[in-house]
C-alpha cells in the first residue's frame, strides 16, 4: 500500500477533504481524513490523488500536477484565500467573487499592464480574456462574444461592467465621449433592469448583449445592446425578502422634494408594488447616491431633463398603479367589478402623468370592449365589465406593459447615446441572468434556466465537441473526451409540438385554460422522459407535498428543479386588453404615446400570429415563451458566427459574505459549468492556435525575398525550429499550429507585432533555412547513393533468382529421367559384373552366356540413350526398366544354376555364393529404397490433402470467429451504451442531490443535508455476475482488508487460503492501479519538476496483458495445490525508463521477474545510470507487478524465460535478501 499517500476524499459541506490510504477494498478505498475525522470509504471513481504541495497554486488549472476535480476545486480554494480571484482553465476564465473591493485590481494601470499581453503572460484577469478577444479580431478579422455565465451572484454584471472598461479604456483612444458613455450605461440599464434577489443584492433581471463595435483600425467606434426577458412580474410581485426594480427606491429615496411633488410620489413603504411581501431598504445599498449616478449616466448617453422627467413620470404611474384597488361590483348579476372610492386619487394622478383621461382609464380598468361578427350589427361595439380578478390582472398587466415599453424606451436611448455609422468588427459581452433554483420556482425561473440550458449547449458544442471535431478535421492524434449532452432537455423544453412551450401555447388558446390541465397533458406526453418528473420525486417536503397536476419536475444540465405550474398561462400570456391599448395610443403625452406605440409594433413583430380578430371573445395569445424562443435563437445565432471565450463566475458562499470559501457549494457550480470535462479535453488537448497564413503575413514584409516565396506551413515550421520551442508544447495541423495550454505565452513575442526580437529571429530563421537545405542535399545525395546500391543489389539478387528458379524447374522436368538413367547405369554395372563371373564357366557355357549379357548390354544402352534424347511418360519409363530388370535377374538365375551344374572349386563357389548374395542384398535394397519413394509420395499427397482440408477447417473456424467477435464486440457496445446511460442518470442524480443539498443549506433541511452526494455506480450485468461468483467461492474474501491479505500470505500454510487471497491481494492491486492510471500525474507538470512514475512492468508486457487477457471467467472450485507442484519461472524483459521513450539512442535497462506459481514473488527493475531496485512480495506489492504470469504473455515471448541460477546470480550480486516460498512453510 503506499503509505502516507495523500488522497482526497469526497465531502458533502468542503467538496473535498485531504487524508491517506487505509485500506483498499473491493469497490471501494478507505480514507483517513488528515483533520481527525471518521474514516470515509468512498467508491474508486470519487476519490483523486493529491499533490505534495497542498498550499501551492497554479494559475492554470491545466499546470496542475493531477487533473482532476479536486486538484482544481483546492488550487482555486487556495487562491482564493490568497485574494487571488481569477484562474484558467485553458483559454476559459474562473472568477471567484471576492464580495470585497480588490483595491488597484482594476485601476488604469491595469488595464495598461495587460493591454497587448498574449494570454497566460500575466497572471489571471479578466482584462486578460477582453484582450484575446481584441487580439483575435485583430489577427482572424472575425467579431468575437464574450458570454460571462454564472448563478445569480456570482459577479456577472461586475465582470461585464470590467470587460466594457477595459475594451474602451484600453483600445478606444480617439472615440470621444463612447468610451465614457459604454461605461455610464451600465448604471442606467441596472436601475432600470436590476432588483436585489434572495441570493444577490443587484442581481440582473433581464439578459443583455452588449456589442462593441470597431472599425477598420480596431479603434471603439460605438456600441449596440440587445435585451432579452425582462422579468416583469417582478414589477407587480416579489419573494419574501427581495426588492423590486431600483429605478423605484432610487426615485422614492433620491428625488428632490420638488420632483416627488410632482410625481405625487411619497416614501417607498407607500407603494403596494414595493411593499407586498419585499423588503424596502437594503443595507448593501445607497439609493439616494445610486439615483445621482442614474442621473449623471443619462445625462452622458444623451438624455435631458425634460426626456428624464417623462421617464420618471411613467416609473411614478406603474407605482401608483399598484394602489388601485377594486372591489366586486354586487348589482351586476354578471358579476363586475369597480374601483374603490380611496382609490380614486390614485386613479387621478395616474391619468395625470400619462395624459388621460381619468374617467377614461377607470372604464378600461374596469371594463373591456368586444366587437362581436355575428352576433350584432357590423361596427357595434360592446363594452363587458370585468369580474374583481380579471380587473386586478387587468391593471398589473397594464403597469408590467408600461414599464416594459419604458424599458424598452431606456435601451433604446442607451443605444442613441453610442450610435456609429458603420463598424467593421465588434465584441460581445453576454449578461444574462444566471441558473436560478428555489424551492418553489415559477415561469420567470422556468424561462431563465431555458436560456441557460441553451448557453450551456453552446460552450459544450463549442469547447469540446467543435475543438475535438477541429483536431479530427487538423489530423492531431487526442483522445476523445465524453461529456454530458443536454440535447434531449432542450428538445423537452423547445421541441415542435410536444416541448413545453408548444404545450403551454396550446393550452393557452384552450376557452378554458388552466394550469392544472396544462401539467397533466405535459406529463402524458413525456411519460418516460428521463428529465421529466413529478414534484413528488424531489427531496423536500414543500415540493414532495404537491400533486401531480401542480407542478412538474425538469432535470436540467445544473440539476433539477421544480416548477409550481399556477401562474404560468398568464405569466405565458403578453397580451394586453384592446381598450388599454386604444387609450395609450390616444394619450395627449407624446412620450407616452411614442413609447407605447413601439411596444405594441414590436409585440405585433414578434408575436403576428396573435393579432386579435373581431369578435374574439377570449384574450388574445401573445405568447412570452415564443418570443423568447425566438430571441434565443437569434442570440444563439450571433454566437454561433463570432469566436467565443468564456469567463465563468462562481459564487463562493450562500451569505455573500467575503472570504468564506464553501467547497461543496463551488464544486456543484464546476459540475454545472462543464469544468470538469475540460479539464479532461485539455488534459491531451491543444486550446490556442494559430493560422499559418496569420504568421505568414506578419513577417512577410520583414523577410528577405527567398523566404516569403515559401507557402505558409514550410515558413512556420522554419519559425518554430528557430525559436527552440519543444516538439511536444505544440503541433501542426492542416492549417494551423496549435498549442498545449499556457505554451502560446512563451511565443507571444513572435506573433506581436512590435516585437524587439523580430530582426533576431528573422536572421536565425533565415540561417536555419541554409542549414536545413545544406541538410537536405546531404540527405538526397545519400538516398541516391543508397538507391545505386539497392538497384544493384535487387540486380544481383535477380539473377539469382533466376538461375535457382530455372534450376528448380529443370530439376522438377526431368527428375524421373534422371532416376530412371541411375537405375539402368546400375543394371550395366551388374550386367559387367556377371561378364566377370561367367568367365570362370565352360566355353559352352560361356558364349551363350556372354551373348545373352551382350544383348541386354545393347537393349540398356538403347535404353539409356533413349532415356537421354527423348521426353518419356513416367509410367513408360517405369515399364520399361522393369522389363529390362527382369530379364537381367533372370540371366542372373541362369548363371547360378550354371555355377551349380559345372560343380566348380569350392573357393569358387563360395566366392561366387558372395557374389550372389550381394547382388541379391543390392537388388534388395533398390526395391526397398523403391518402395520408401513410392511411400513418400503417397505420404506428401496424403499431407498435402491434410493440409488443404485443416486449411478450410481453418479458414471455417476463423470465420466463426470473426462471428463470435462481431457479437461479442455487439455485445460490448450495447453494454457500453448502458453503461453510459446509467452514468448519465448517476451523473444526472449527483448533480441534482448537489443542487439539493445547496437548497437545503439554505433552508435548514437537515434530512438532505445528511445523506451522501457520492454514490457508487450502478454495476453493470457483468460486474454483477463477478461479484456473486467470487461470493461462491470456498473462501469468501470481499470483506478481508487489504493488511490481512497480506498477512495471510506471508505467514499462512494454507496453501488453497494461501492462493485464494494472493488472486484477491492482485485483483484489489490491478483495481488500485487502473485507478491511479486513470489520476495519472499531468506530463507537462511532471516533466517540469523532474518527476515521473515508477513503472511496475514494462510496457509492452502491460499491453499485452490489454489485448490478450480473456474476460474473467466465474471463479472454479479451488483444488488441493501441493507444495511440490507450485512452479518457480524467471523472466528478463528490456526495461526503457518512461523519461526516455521515443528518444533517439536510447539506453535499455532490464526488468528481472521471479514468479511463484502464477504470481510475481521477486522483481529486479535495472536502468541504466540509476542504481538497481530490489522488490519482494509482501514488502514492495505496490510497486510490483500485479498481472498474473498468464496475463503478462512471458511465457509465449521468445527469449524472455531464463534459467533459475541467472536470476539468482543477479539477486545475490545486487544484496538481494533470501527468499522464502510460501510453498516450504510447514504447518
Amino acid at each position: 500500500m503506499d503509505e502516507g499517500r495523500k488522497i482526497w476524499a469526497p465531502d458533502n459541506v468542503h467538496g473535498f477533504v485531504l487524508g491517506t490510504i487505509s485500506d483498499l477494498g473491493v469497490d471501494t478505498i478507505t480514507i483517513q481524513p488528515l483533520n481527525g475525522q471518521d474514516a470515509i470509504a468512498a467508491p474508486y471513481d470519487s476519490v483523486f490523488p493529491a499533490a505534495d504541495d497542498s498550499l501551492g497554486d497554479v494559475d492554470d488549472n491545466c499546470k496542475l500536477m493531477y487533473l482532476n476535480e479536486a486538484t482544481l476545486l483546492e488550487n482555486v480554494r487556495v487562491r482564493y484565500s490568497k485574494d487571488k480571484i481569477y484562474t484558467y482553465t485553458a483559454n476559459i476564465l474562473i472568477a471567484v467573487n471576492p464580495y470585497h473591493d480588490m483595491g488597484t485590481l482594476y485601476s488604469s494601470s491595469q488595464v495598461a499592464k495587460y493591454k497587448g499581453q498574449s494570454l497566460g503572460t500575466l497572471p489571471p484577469h479578466v482584462f486578460a480574456i477582453a484582450d484575446k478577444a481584441y487580439r483575435d479580431i485583430r489577427n482572424l478579422r472575425q467579431s468575437q462574444s464574450i458570454v460571462v455565465s454564472g448563478e445569480s451572484g456570482a459577479g456577472k454584471t461586475e465582470s461585464t461592467k470590467y470587460i466594457i472598461r477595459y475594451l474602451t479604456e484600453a483600445w478606444g483612444t480617439g472615440a470621444g465621449a463612447i468610451e465614457q458613455r459604454l461605461n455610464e450605461a451600465n448604471p442606467v440599464l441596472e436601475a432600470f433592469g436590476n432588483a436585489r434577489t434572495i441570493r444577490n443584492h443587484n442581481s440582473s433581471r433581464f439578459g443583455k448583449f452588449v456589442e462593441i463595435h470597431f472599425d477598420a483600425e480596431d479603434k471603439v467606434v460605438g456600441g449596440f445592446v440587445s435585451h432579452y426577458l425582462l422579468e416583469k412580474s417582478r414589477v407587480c410581485a416579489q419573494l419574501r425578502g427581495e426588492r423590486n426594480y431600483h429605478i423605484f427606491y432610487q426615485l422614492c429615496a433620491g428625488a428632490s422634494a420638488e420632483t416627488r411633488k410632482k410625481l405625487h410620489l411619497a416614501a417607498a413603504e407607500g407603494s403596494k408594488y414595493l411593499n407586498k411581501e419585499g423588503v424596502i431598504a437594503d443595507p448593501l445599498t445607497n439609493d439616494v447616491k445610486a439615483f445621482q449616478i442614474v442621473q449623471g449616466a443619462l445625462e452622458k448617453i444623451g438624455v435631458s431633463e425634460s426626456d428624464k422627467m417623462k421617464m420618471f413620470r411613467v416609473v411614478a404611474a406603474v407605482l401608483h398603479l399598484g394602489n388601485v384597488q377594486f372591489a366586486a361590483d354586487t348589482s351586476n348579476p354578471k358579476g363586475g367589478s369597480f374601483v374603490q372610492p380611496q382609490s380614486k386619487d390614485s386613479v387621478d394622478v395616474i391619468a395625470e402623468l400619462l395624459g388621460l383621461e381619468s374617467s377614461d382609464l377607470e372604464a378600461a380598468l374596469t371594463g373591456r370592449i368586444m366587437t362581436p361578427g355575428k352576433a350584432g350589427g357590423k361596427g357595434t361595439v360592446y363594452r363587458i365589465s370585468l369580474k374583481l380578478h380579471e380587473a386586478v390582472a387587468a391593471c398589473d398587466a397594464f403597469a408590467k406593459a408600461l414599464y416594459v415599453s419604458l424599458f424598452d424606451h431606456v435601451v433604446e436611448k442607451v443605444n442613441q447615446g453610442f450610435s456609429f455609422k458603420e463598424s467593421s468588427t465588434y465584441i460581445g459581452i453576454l449578461d444574462i441572468a444566471g441558473f436560478e433554483f428555489y424551492q418553489t420556482n415559477g415561469y420567470e425561473q422556468f424561462c431563465i434556466n431555458y436560456c441557460n440550458e441553451k448557453l450551456q449547449q453552446f460552450f459544450n458544442n463549442r469547447v469540446l465537441k467543435e475543438e475535438q471535431e477541429l483536431y479530427v478535421k487538423e489530423g492531431l492524434d487526442v483522445e476523445v473526451v465524453t461529456f454530458a449532452d443536454n440535447q434531449d432537455c432542450i428538445d423537452l423544453i423547445e421541441a415542435k409540438s410536444v416541448g413545453i412551450i408548444d404545450l403551454l401555447d396550446e393550452e393557452s388558446r384552450l376557452p378554458q385554460s388552466s394550469d392544472m390541465h396544462f401539467c397533466q397533458v405535459l406529463h402524458d406526453k413525456h411519460k418516460k422522459h428521463f428529465r421529466l418528473a413529478f414534484p413528488r420525486d424531489t427531496k423536500f417536503a414543500v415540493t414532495k407535498s404537491m400533486r401531480d397536476d401542480e407542478g412538474f419536475v425538469v432535470r436540467h444540465f445544473a440539476g433539477a428543479v421544480c416548477y409550481k405550474a399556477a401562474g404560468f398561462i398568464d405569466k405565458n400570456n403578453d397580451a394586453l386588453h384592446e381598450n388599454l391599448e386604444i387609450l395609450m395610443i390616444d394619450s395627449k403625452e407624446a412620450f407616452v404615446k411614442s413609447i407605447f406605440e413601439s411596444y405594441l409594433k414590436k409585440q405585433e413583430a414578434t408575436s403576428p400570429q396573435s393579432k386579435r380578430k373581431s369578435g374574439g371573445r377570449k384574450l388574445a395569445l401573445v405568447s412570452i415563451g415564443s418570443k423568447f424562443k425566438s430571441q434565443l435563437a437569434d442570440l444563439m445565432g450571433k454566437l454561433k458566427s463570432t469566436g467565443a471565450s468564456f469567463v465563468r463566475c462562481i459564487k463562493p458562499n450562500l451569505k455573500n459574505a467575503p472570504s468564506t470559501f464553501m467547497g461543496g457549494e463551488v464544486l456543484s457550480q464546476l459540475h454545472s459549468a462543464g469544468m470538469m470535462s475540460v479539464l479532461d479535453l485539455m488534459d491531451d488537448g491543444y486550446p490556442t492556435r494559430t493560422p499559418f497564413h496569420g504568421l505568414h503575413e506578419l513577417y512577410k514584409n520583414r523577410v528577405p525575398s527567398t523566404l516569403t516565396s515559401l507557402d505558409a506551413k514550410s515558413f512556420c515550421e522554419a519559425l518554430f525550429k528557430t525559436v527552440g520551442m519543444h516538439e511536444s508544447d505544440y503541433k501542426f495541423g492542416e492549417t494551423s499550429v496549435f498549442f498545449r495550454p499556457g505554451k502560446f505565452a512563451e511565443f507571444d513575442q513572435i506573433v506581436e507585432p512590435d516585437s524587439g526580437r523580430r530582426t533576431a529571429l528573422v536572421s536565425k530563421t533565415v540561417l536555419w533555412f541554409v542549414k536545413a537545405r545544406w541538410r537536405k542535399a546531404q540527405y538526397a545525395v545519400l538516398s541516391i547513393i543508397k538507391l545505386m546500391k539497392k538497384i544493384q543489389y535487387r540486380a544481383n539478387s535477380r539473377i539469382v533468382i533466376q538461375k535457382t528458379a530455372k534450376m528448380y524447374l529443370a530439376k522438377k522436368k526431368h527428375q524421373q529421367r534422371f532416376k530412371i538413367a541411375s537405375k539402368l547405369k546400375m543394371l550395366l554395372e551388374r550386367l559387367t559384373f556377371m561378364r566377370t563371373l561367367v568367365q570362370s564357366l565352360n566355353k559352352s557355357s560361356q558364349e551363350r552366356l556372354l551373348a545373352t549379357i551382350e544383348t541386354y548390354e545393347n537393349g540398356v544402352n538403347s535404353m539409356l540413350t533413349k532415356v537421354k534424347s527423348t521426353e518419356m511418360n513416367r509410367i513408360v519409363l517405369q515399364a520399361k526398366y522393369k522389363e529390362l530388370l527382369a530379364k537381367v535377374h533372370s540371366l542372373l538365375e541362369t548363371l547360378e544354376t550354371a555355377q551349380k551344374q559345372q560343380k566348380v572349386e569350392a573357393s569358387n563357389a563360395t566366392a561366387m555364393r558372395v557374389a550372389f548374395e550381394a547382388e541379391k542384398q543390392s537388388r534388395e535394397e533398390m526395391e526397398l529404397r523403391e518402395r520408401q519413394e513410392d511411400e513418400a509420395r503417397k505420404e506428401k499427397a496424403e499431407m498435402e490433402a491434410r493440409r488443404k482440408k485443416e486449411e478450410e477447417e481453418a479458414r471455417k473456424q476463423q470465420a466463426l470467429l470473426e462471428q463470435e467477435k462481431a457479437a461479442k464486440a455487439l455485445q460490448e457496445k450495447l453494454i457500453a451504451e448502458e453503461e453510459a446511460k446509467k452514468m448519465k442518470i448517476t451523473e444526472q442524480e449527483r448533480r441534482d442531490h448537489e443542487l439539493a443539498l445547496r437548497l437545503a443549506q439554505e433552508s435548514g433541511d437537515q434530512s438532505v443535508a445528511a445523506k451522501s452526494t457520492r454514490q457508487s455506480l450502478r454495476r453493470s450485468v457483468l460486474v454483477t455476475e463477478k461479484q456473486e461468483a467470487r461470493a461462491q467461492q470456498k473462501h469468501d474474501l470481499s470483506q478481508w482488508k487489504y493488511a490481512e491479505l497480506r498477512d495471510v500470505i506471508n505467514t499462512s500454510c494454507d496453501i488453497e487460503l494461501l492462493e485464494a487471497c494472493r488472486a484477491e491481494f492482485h485483483r484489489r492491486l490491478k483495481v488500485y492501479h487502473a485507478w491511479k492510471l486513470k489520476n495519472k500525474k499531468n506530463v507537462d507538470a511532471a516533466t517540469s519538476k523532474g518527476e515521473e512514475d515508477h513503472k511496475r512492468a514494462p510496457d509492452a508486457i502491460i499491453e499485452t496483458a490489454k489485448l490478450s487477457s480473456p474476460p474473467e471467467a466465474a471463479p472454479k472450485k479451488p483444488q488441493e495445490v501441493q507444495p511440490a507442484e507450485v512452479p518457480q519461472r524467471y523472466f528478463r524483459v528490456p526495461f526503457v525508463r518512461p523519461s526516455q521513450k521515443g528518444q533517439p539512442g536510447q539506453s535499455k535497462g532490464w526488468w528481472y521477474a521471479h514468479f511463484d506459481g502464477n504470481w510475481i514473488a521477486r522483481q529486479i527493475d535495472m536502468y541504466p545510470g540509476k542504481k538497481p531496485v530490489l522488490l519482494v512480495a509482501g514488502k514492495n506489492d505496490i510497486d510490483m507487478c500485479e498481472l498474473s504470469l498468464t496475463e503478462t504473455g512471458l511465457t509465449r515471448k521468445k527469449g524472455a524465460e531464463i534459467l533459475p541460477q541467472q536470476f539468482e546470480e543477479q539477486w545475490s550480486r545486487l544484496g538481494g535478501p533470501q527468499y522464502s516460498r510460501p510453498a516450504n512453510r510447514k504447518k
